[in-house]
């Protein structure tokens, strides 16, 4: 069966018509998947910010099922649907489910590091030649700088999630810094920042 066949919500963000995003993902490596969930998250995150909470419950439930089913195991993004998922769940004091979806989320975060450490970083686009050669140069500083910056976040977003059903005031932003850190490139530092970030601020 396939994913549009399990929701009939899911063939108008599942089914997207092409346009130059997703020929720019699909060229870089990414599936179909991997975009459609990001714009999922996007979408139910917009819905929850709109204090729409049934429609931001459901897209989140769509991209924790594509993620589910599309995800290796070990992928950050299938704790992210989950965590928001037990947030919301906490909010309105469903606790006991929250702290099963938090318990969920944590199990796949335990591992951020060796994700971060493992993902693939394509080569940015430079303003000038002079920057295209500096990358070029030193690569592995620059590798080395970005992945520093990612675990930074991805630790943020860990303190998040072991938060989630403590009561306490956010520790991080998250949701609100997304368009700003989102990579203009579709690479493994975009799908770990987008499992760090896609999460609902306070």
């Amino acid at each position: 069966m396939s994913f549009t066949e399990t929701n009939t919500s899911a063939p108008r963000i599942w089914g997207f018509k092409p346009d130059a995003q997703i020929r720019a993902a699909r060229e870089a490596g990414w599936s179909r998947a991997d975009l459609a969930w990001e714009r999922l998250m996007e979408r139910a995150l917009a819905a929850a910010a709109q204090g729409r909470v049934r429609p931001a419950v459901r897209l989140f439930r769509l991209a924790d099922l594509l993620a589910r089913i599309a995800f290796p195991a070990a992928d950050l993004r299938r704790a992210t649907a989950p965590a928001n998922l037990a947030a919301l769940q906490f909010r309105r004091g469903a606790l006991e489910e929250a702290e099963g979806l938090q318990a969920r989320a944590l199990r796949i975060w335990a591992g951020a590091a060796e994700q971060v450490e493992a993902m693939q970083i394509a080569p940015r686009s430079r303003s000038s030649l002079f920057h295209l050669r500096m990358e070029a140069l030193h690569r592995e500083t620059f590798h080395a700088n970005l992945k520093t910056r990612v675990g930074l976040i991805a630790g943020e977003a860990g303190e998040t999630l072991r938060n989630l059903t403590s009561g306490r005031a956010a520790l991080h932003r998250h949701a609100s810094r997304w368009r700003g850190e989102k990579p203009a490139v579709f690479d493994g530092t975009r799908k770990v920042l987008g499992a760090c970030l896609l999460l609902l601020d306070a």
